[in-house]
């Protein structure tokens, strides 16, 4: 069993930043990558940015040049950076791992985080 714990989103102003991260605790996520996802209201959830055990990252082309992921396999955690922040990227953002999570399709057997709101105003 692993727990994934994110840290708070906000609000913030178009344009601005925010970092998010994501802590695994119970059994390590060593076995799979992690990544970020995100859903907005009517939307599918979409696929934000991965990264693998190896550190190769899968970037959304809209959030491509303005978020960074990367990881802390010391600390269990896996941070999201985000700049440049758009009204469009408003969404509860979750991290999740499992087979899938890194190509954008997770599958019945994905652990997920409880999810945290981001907010951009424009």
């Amino acid at each position: 069993q692993v727990q994934l714990l994110e840290s708070e989103g906000g609000l913030v102003q178009a344009g601005g930043s925010l970092k998010l991260a994501c802590t695994a605790s119970g059994r390590t996520f060593g076995g799979y990558g992690m990544g970020w996802y995100r859903q907005a209201p009517g939307k599918e959830r979409e696929l934000v940015a991965a990264i693998t055990n190896g550190g190769r990252t899968n970037i959304a082309d809209s959030v491509k040049g303005r978020f960074t992921i990367s990881r802390d396999n010391v600390k269990n955690t896996v941070y999201l950076q985000m700049n440049s922040l758009k009204p469009e990227d408003t969404a509860i953002y979750r991290c999740g791992t499992g087979p899938g999570v890194i190509l954008g399709v997770p599958g019945a057997g994905t652990y997920w985080g409880q999810g945290t709101q981001v907010t951009v105003s424009s």
